[in-house]
């Protein structure tokens, strides 16, 4: 991807070319084969370790990046599938990028204030955070992003499997509010169809039970959609969310 990019309306991530295929199926979690709208099938590198419920349905239209790096073996990458109500972002690493440049940029209210901004901060044996925001002469901020793509009746959910690293990353920023910080767990939902968040109770009770405590115990929750095209992605609403 290219670097994050400023214009007079708002700041974004551009994406790079985009290539147009049809999904025609996503195996191993990693690899997705594609029709090119040239006729070509290629296999693409998918940056989602998720179930992707919602987000992966065999014929919908789908775009890829293309990378000529003579180390990777999968020279595609899947970035966006158009779903029926909205075009959806499945890059992974493509949340924490776009939250840490809002961020800098103040586009976050509730996260205005900081005088840098810190990503891939360890914060214990074995533990890592996304992002540090650093005030000089202040309390620290410390923010968990996580990608959001199950979309169903306008309400979206995560997380869309079972994770166990996700409740761990719960209960670090839990350890680090009681210390006298600030933590926030940020819910990116890459698409915007979205009217509402609640925690996938039904897929994983155990992360909801402690997304619940998380909020009990003084960890801030955001929730924002995304404005996406075929041009870019930028921050885009708050969402409301119930827990």
């Amino acid at each position: 991807m290219k670097s994050e990019e400023k214009s007079a309306k708002f700041y974004g991530l551009s994406w790079p070319e985009l290539f147009r295929g049809t999904l025609v199926q996503r195996y191993k979690r990693f690899l997705a084969d594609v029709r090119l709208d040239d006729g070509s099938l290629v296999t693409a590198h998918c940056p989602n370790s998720g179930t992707m419920k919602a987000c992966a349905e065999p014929g919908r239209p789908v775009y890829l990046s293309y990378h000529d790096n003579p180390k990777r073996k999968l020279k595609y990458t899947w970035e966006i599938i158009d779903m029926p109500d909205s075009l959806v972002g499945v890059n992974t690493l493509v949340p924490n990028r776009l939250v840490k440049m809002a961020v800098e940029n103040n586009l976050v209210a509730a996260l205005k204030g900081y005088d840098r901004v810190i990503a891939e901060v360890k914060t214990s044996e074995g533990s890592r955070l996304d992002l540090m925001l650093e005030k000089t002469n202040g309390v620290n901020c410390f923010v968990e992003v996580k990608n959001c793509t199950l979309v169903e009746d306008r309400v979206a959910r995560f997380p869309d499997a079972v994770t166990t690293r996700g409740r761990k990353h719960l209960r670090e920023l839990q350890r680090l509010v009681k210390e006298g910080n600030r933590g926030v767990m940020f819910f990116l939902i890459q698409r915007m169809d979205a009217d509402r968040f609640v925690p996938a109770d039904a897929i994983d009770p155990a992360y909801g039970e402690e997304l619940r405590r998380a909020r009990g115990n003084g960890v801030e929750i955001l929730v924002y959609d995304v404005r996406i095209d075929l041009a870019a992605i930028c921050l885009n609403h708050k969402i409301p969310y119930t827990l």
